[in-house]
């Protein structure tokens, strides 16, 4: 897998290239120290994932995240940083990160997220779900008057919960002993009625309408 790391710090920067150069899986073809570099990278090398900082000069790692939006980029992008402030987290994913973690993971887990992005799916760290769901609690009086979408099915409910915890569909599939291609149609399903077109705005659009508070 082809990445890309972009980070401010030097001495970071560089610690991150030092690890991912352990693993087999991984391949580094390159590294920014900004936004403005970041963007130039992926003109010129073919990326399977990027990993991005978010506090950064010049072009920070939101700003970065519009930028491709933007430009229709397919390039996943996954978030890796020392802050877990919910609000950034929320920003970060709502302008098109697949993937958030902290700089405190293992190889193994910084490895495992690449791949689920690289496949093309979504991850977030363990624990930072629940504290979406209580960063957007307050926010109820907000989301009344939102149009409520056709209701979900508690199987699609029930998948939706995992696809939010960070589960992959093979994951899914176990937990609910359901064939692989039953939980793609479960989230098919429920990426129509939100009106949504991937799992991460699936599951901001259903902690924002409240469906998920039952886990809370």
């Amino acid at each position: 897998m082809r990445v890309a790391v972009v980070d401010d710090q030097t001495l970071v920067r560089q610690g991150i290239l030092s690890l991912l150069s352990l693993s087999d899986e991984v391949a580094v073809v390159g590294e920014a120290a900004d936004g403005d570099e970041a963007l130039d990278l992926l003109d010129a090398t073919g990326v399977d994932v990027l990993l991005l900082d978010l506090r950064m000069p010049r072009r920070d790692g939101i700003a970065t995240l519009e930028a491709l939006a933007e430009r229709g980029s397919a390039v996943p992008v996954l978030v890796l940083t020392t802050f877990d402030d919910d609000e950034l987290v929320l920003r970060a994913l709502r302008a098109g990160a697949k993937g958030y973690l902290l700089k405190d993971v293992t190889l193994a887990q910084l490895v495992g997220a690449i791949g689920t992005l690289a496949a093309g799916g979504t991850l977030l760290q363990p624990g930072l779900t629940d504290r979406l769901f209580r960063a957007v609690a307050g926010r109820e009086e907000q989301v009344r008057g939102i149009e409520r979408p056709e209701s979900l099915t508690a199987r699609e409910l029930d998948v939706l919960r995992l696809a939010a915890a960070g589960y992959s569909n093979a994951e899914i599939g176990t937990a609910l002993h359901l064939a692989a291609g039953t939980v793609k149609n479960h989230l098919s399903s429920v990426f129509a009625k939100l009106g949504v077109r991937d799992r991460t705005r699936a599951v901001l659009r259903a902690l924002d309408l409240g469906l998920l508070e039952g886990d809370r």
